[in-house]
């Protein structure tokens, strides 16, 4: 009886270690938000994820010596789907903020952004940052986001708007139901390369910067340790920035310190 017990415990110590199941089932599960674009978004056309937190998530997976198996997730499902061990990780360029981390894991910041606007062109009240705050706009913001906590804060006379749903903010904005949607440097170059309706509205000074990593659950430090050398071996070799740079985002590049 006693030998059971301590094998039980040496199999429940073994599915808690995510390194070792990784490389036993020899799958890497990294959750994406499909619709983020130049960091993981998956082509309706093609259904082929691309970005640079999925190449990334290729040239890990390819130290480990195991593939990449990519499960779509979202900023507002983001704590219960790594917690509930939906992935190993999640790779789609997570903002480091104190609600996270009080759940999850962040790795050391690869990218980091600041916050933007869009706007319709035909939207002539809305002309630069200094018209978001006034009495009559309505800015939206994507739930999970922290860019949620961030306008709540800042707006004092706009209306703040909370969407879920994938590409709310979009229409929202498109449809004149809400003049403006937050949004970040990524996200941002995606709106003026594939919507010609869109006009982006950048604040005078840097308005909130952000760094970004990735989010595993916590207590698992082998795996940590793994994943820390991984990023400081991209940024040193200049894998980073090479892939960075393929999809415009070298300006929003964390180098090592």
């Amino acid at each position: 009886m006693k030998k059971l017990f301590v094998l039980m415990i040496f199999l429940v110590n073994i599915q808690a270690d995510i390194l070792t199941s990784i490389t036993e089932t020899k799958t890497l599960r990294v959750c994406i938000w499909p619709e983020y674009y130049g960091i993981s978004y998956i082509d309706p056309r093609t259904q082929i994820p691309q970005g640079v937190d999925v190449e990334l998530a290729y040239e890990f997976a390819n130290e480990l010596g195991v593939k990449v198996e990519f499960v779509e997730s979202s900023f507002s499902k983001l704590v219960s789907d790594v917690t509930s061990n939906k992935c190993d990780i999640a790779m789609f360029a997570i903002g480091r903020t104190p609600q996270r981390m009080e759940h999850l894991k962040l790795t050391t910041p690869h990218l980091s952004s600041d916050i933007y606007a869009i706007a319709t062109k035909s939207n002539n009240r809305i002309k630069t940052w200094d018209d978001i705050d006034k009495k009559g706009v309505v800015v939206a913001v994507a739930q999970g986001t922290y860019h949620v906590a961030i306008m709540q804060n800042y707006l004092k006379n706009a209306t703040l708007l909370v969407v879920d749903l994938l590409g709310a903010r979009e229409q929202e904005v498109q449809s004149g139901r809400a003049d403006v949607f937050m949004t970040d440097y990524p996200f941002g170059i995606r709106m003026l390369a594939q919507r010609d309706w869109a006009k982006l509205i950048k604040p005078p000074k840097t308005f909130h910067l952000t760094p970004y990593g990735w989010a595993m659950a916590k207590h698992e430090e082998a795996f940590l340790v793994r994943v820390e050398k991984f990023i400081k071996d991209i940024k040193a070799d200049g894998r980073l920035y090479k892939i960075a740079k393929k999809y415009a985002l070298e300006p929003i590049i964390v180098k090592s310190k």
